[in-house]
């Protein structure tokens, strides 16, 4: 295990990026608003096993040998940037509607929204970059088994997507109740989401492999 100091370190960076908003976050915020919170928490599932699958891709080293392929690397990194458009232009496109906006919709099925959810963090190729660069730094050798380190490690940075994500999808609605009694703002916002997915859809493209 690693010491109280390296995990508390390691703890305060994870929380960091776990609040800071990305495609995972987009996507569990449309579907509370479009199927309720149960629908978003099922989806939330599907994104920590995402985190998982990476988490331990990383700490046998199988995401050493995605990053050394480039044709692995960038087939991952393009698909995900398509769907970022795509997602884009659901939100402003003639006739669209804000992912804010509450709406009725087909019921997907508990299997189809956990899948969604884990297909939609195995496209964001930074998390695998994120495991590979960030869990090294914290640990030591000297302190015991690498692999117990990097899975102790990668446990602490899912609990607190999890929880960070968990009060995102559950406050959804109530975003949604705010942006209903003002449509002026759910104009607003429907562009203002399409700009942020379609900027991150074109970083995600753009940027070079580290």
């Amino acid at each position: 295990m690693p010491h109280t100091p390296q995990l508390l370190a390691f703890a305060l960076v994870a929380l960091g990026m776990a609040l800071t908003p990305g495609p995972n976050m987009v996507y569990l915020i449309s579907r509370s608003i479009c199927q309720g919170r149960t629908a978003g928490l099922i989806s939330l599932g599907g994104v920590a096993l995402g985190f998982v699958f990476y988490m331990l891709c990383a700490a046998f080293g199988i995401t050493a040998l995605l990053i050394a392929i480039p044709f692995a690397y960038d087939a991952l990194r393009f698909g995900g940037a398509l769907y970022l458009l795509y997602l884009a232009w659901q939100a402003v496109k003639p006739g669209g509607r804000s992912p804010f906006q509450v709406r009725d919709l087909p019921v997907d099925s508990p299997r189809k929204l956990f899948t969604m959810g884990f297909v939609t963090n195995l496209l964001n190729p930074k998390i695998a970059v994120l495991y590979l660069s960030l869990l090294p730094q914290f640990i030591d050798p000297a302190h015991g088994g690498v692999l117990g380190q990097s899975l102790a490690l990668g446990v602490v940075q899912i609990m607190l997507s999890i929880t960070v994500n968990s009060i995102v999808a559950m406050t959804a609605g109530s975003i949604a109740v705010f942006l209903a009694r003002r449509p002026a703002w759910l104009l607003i916002q429907r562009w203002l989401m399409g700009t942020v997915l379609a900027g991150l859809a074109v970083r995600m493209a753009t940027e070079a492999r580290r």
